[in-house]
């Protein structure tokens, strides 16, 4: 197997065989990452892909999934794509689901047909960096998708037969914005009805540009009573009408969280007070990582 420069994955894919279809992310532009600033983007050869499949096929006697890297690999071609999900289907029959990080755009740009055929070809599901409900903090980042964008691309997704998980991240409207982040944070988690809903929390790395902005004292990030302040506001707002599972245990969360809503909402809301009662439950700064 080759891969090229440092590789991310989602947690829930740890288990899984990493496949690089893309080198970094064609946007790679948002202020709070640092993840592909190493790499200049571009689109394998497909011939080394499939190289690479048939590789691991030799070396693993079982592959339960795969994940298709790097950062937003849904930007090829239905039909590059689909061509890499049939050797995958060949090559490992036993194979349960596929993965694969996607921006809203990427979605957006497939038409319903052609998000269905990959579903049928064994993409199961689609990771999207939503980060923030709000437009203002997204413009903030320079994110580059707004919110109506990626609630579009969640359902249309999910009507096709590809689920999502989708991530915010706690902290990234600073202390500014931080109660317009939780509420319409909480709001689109209620409006795009996504299989899964993840939080990660703000952790700085030098090599992104925001730790400019706090340095001039443009961006205030928050202490971990304020992010479990911050998420508790938005669990208040959060009322999806089909269940989703919910995850807040990441390694750079303060608190950790596992439920479904909006059937958990008010356990994990009591949790939530119980640390805001008693700081010793917040984890430790030395203990969070990315």
């Amino acid at each position: 197997m080759r891969y090229e420069g440092n590789i991310y994955r989602p947690p829930s894919e740890a288990y899984s065989l990493l496949v690089q279809v893309t080198i970094g992310c064609a946007y790679n532009k948002c202020t709070f990452c640092s993840m592909f600033k190493d790499k200049q983007f571009r689109v394998r050869d497909v011939k080394e892909v499939i190289e690479d499949l048939i590789e691991a096929r030799s070396i693993y006697s079982h592959v339960d999934k795969i994940f298709l890297c790097d950062g937003d690999a849904m930007c090829l071609s239905t039909d590059k794509l689909m061509f890499i999900m049939e050797n995958i289907k060949a090559l490992f029959p036993e194979l349960s689901r596929v993965g694969i990080y996607a921006r809203a755009q990427d979605i957006l740009r497939k038409s319903p047909e052609d998000l269905a055929r990959l579903a049928d070809a064994g993409l199961g599901i689609a990771y999207i960096g939503a980060e923030s409900g709000s437009d203002l903090v997204l413009e903030r980042v320079n994110k580059g998708a707004g919110r109506a964008d990626t609630v579009a691309a969640v359902h249309k997704a999910e009507e096709n037969g590809i689920r999502t998980s989708v991530t915010f991240i706690s902290g990234l409207g600073g202390r500014k914005l931080w109660r317009e982040h939780a509420i319409e944070t909480g709001e689109m988690i209620s409006e795009m009805d996504a299989s899964y809903v993840s939080l990660l929390t703000l952790m700085l790395d030098p090599s992104a540009s925001i730790t400019d902005e706090i340095a001039r004292g443009e961006f205030e990030v928050l202490s971990g009573e304020e992010v479990v302040e911050e998420t508790y506001l938005l669990l208040q707002h959060a009322n999806p009408k089909k269940s989703c599972v919910f995850r807040s245990n990441h390694a750079s969360n303060y608190v950790s969280l596992r439920g479904n809503l909006p059937e958990d909402r008010d356990m994990m809301l009591s949790q939530l007070e119980k640390v805001m009662k008693d700081r010793g439950m917040l984890k430790d700064e030395r203990f969070r990582m990315l």
